[in-house]
């Protein structure tokens, strides 16, 4: 899934409108399993300013950031974490863990040649899903409108349950997004 559907999808399920830092743990942790790809991307296109094709056919590739995607895509971390929050009741952590744990279940199976090992430590073994949420040769043209209709869906809920208008924007934002996000997926791939 796209950055901007997860979170949505981790606000929808974690965020609550009377308490900002659960929702903003939420959508932390909606964030924190892609942030590895945005830092070492970035670092690799603009500070060391590696070609594209490079980065992304053969250093996101490399044994060394899958390393790092399975630390932060671990669904057995994840699982501890949030299992440890509710023990601990702490509804931040909570939110935060359990936001990237959804994030992780929801790439899984939208992910063909692309994910992650999400199953470390354990293994570093990679499921390929007959689906993809960007490549139109595994199916994005059907799995993107859902995609975008479910998030659609969600932005009204969360418009419903948050009152202020600064959130209201912010998931507006998020859906816009989300939107342009998917157009670009589907005009070039």
């Amino acid at each position: 899934m796209n950055t901007p559907a997860h979170l949505i999808f981790g606000a929808a399920v974690f965020a609550r409108p009377d308490a900002p830092r659960v929702t903003a743990a939420a959508l932390a942790g909606a964030l924190f399993p892609d942030l590895s790809l945005y830092v070492l991307g970035a670092w690799a296109l603009f500070v060391q300013q590696i070609p594209p094709q490079i980065v992304f056919d053969e250093l996101y590739f490399s044994a060394a950031w899958q390393q790092v995607f399975a630390i932060d895509n671990s669904i057995p971390l994840w699982t501890l974490v949030m299992a440890f929050a509710a023990w601990a009741k702490r509804p931040v952590v909570f939110a935060f863990a359990g936001a990237a744990l959804l994030h992780l279940l929801l790439d899984l199976p939208l992910h063909h040649d692309d994910g992650r090992p999400h199953f470390w430590p354990f293994t570093m073994w990679v499921y390929e899903s007959p689906l993809s949420y960007w490549d139109s040769a595994r199916y994005a043209r059907f799995v993107a409108p859902v995609e975008a209709v479910a998030c659609l869906v969600l932005v009204v809920i969360l418009w419903r349950r948050f009152k202020s208008w600064t959130a209201r924007i912010g998931f507006g934002v998020l859906m816009a997004m989300e939107l342009w996000v998917i157009r670009q997926w589907l005009l070039f791939f």
